[in-house]
């Protein structure tokens, strides 16, 4: 599959920010909150849909016309051909994989379903960039948030509230028992931690910590912001 170019520039960050906080709204008000002309949050909305990370409806106003579009984020594959695509082609090459290698094959601990999710989650986490390192024993995923070292600090909060919710998304997209339990944000210069957690279990993993996963936006901005801070001044 392609990268996603809709995660590489920061105005499509912003806007995408916009559609998580409040699904369902029309560009006009998403393009006031990204603080860009409309043109542009039309541009921008269109890549994003078609790959697969927003998703548009009619609004029934009550007028007569053309009803305009709601756009809200991706939560489960069906509601995009695209992400249903995608989910499709991992799951695939998922599976070639572990027959060539078996002792990658890790459906004995997890279940074939959580399998399927790493699947769908590694390759969203490889085409945004930012080289994910899973450990399927306890469930961590490592990131090198590589395409996002230049944005000032100010700005970086943001990221990890996106990349929080898209993983979110993307567990709920592959159905399966596996959450999104903790965010660790900078626990290093370039590198954060996602902890996950099969659903009704304890999380296997002992890293002490971090940002719930089911967070509001605010939260896991106002975390990430704090985490930035202390790897900044660790006194």
């Amino acid at each position: 599959m392609n990268d996603y170019r809709g995660l590489t520039q920061k105005s499509r960050l912003k806007l995408l920010h916009a559609v998580q906080r409040v699904p369902g709204r029309l560009v006009q008000e998403l393009a006031e909150e990204a603080e860009m002309p409309i043109t542009t949050a039309r541009d921008h909305l269109r890549v994003l849909e078609d790959e697969g990370l927003v998703v548009s409806a009619p609004i029934d106003t009550g007028r007569r016309g053309r009803p305009p579009k709601g756009y809200s984020p991706v939560r489960r594959a069906d509601h995009s051909s695209v992400a249903q695509r995608r989910a499709a082609a991992a799951r695939r090459r998922g599976d070639v994989l572990r027959r060539v290698e078996p002792e990658l094959d890790h459906s004995t601990s997890l279940g074939t379903a959580a399998v399927h999710q790493l699947d769908a989650l590694y390759e969203h986490l490889d085409d945004a960039g930012l080289a994910p390192e899973i450990d399927p024993e306890d469930l961590t995923v490592g990131l090198l948030p590589c395409l996002y070292e230049d944005l000032i600090d100010a700005e970086r909060p943001l990221v990890c509230s996106v990349h929080a919710k898209l993983v979110r998304h993307q567990l709920e997209q592959t159905s399966g028992p596996l959450e999104l339990r903790q965010l660790h944000p900078f626990v290093g210069p370039e590198r954060c931690v996602l902890v996950l957690g099969l659903r009704g279990e304890a999380p296997r993993s002992s890293r002490a910590g971090g940002i719930d996963g089911d967070s509001s936006d605010a939260e896991l901005e106002q975390g990430a912001r704090r985490a930035l801070r202390e790897l900044s001044d660790p006194s």
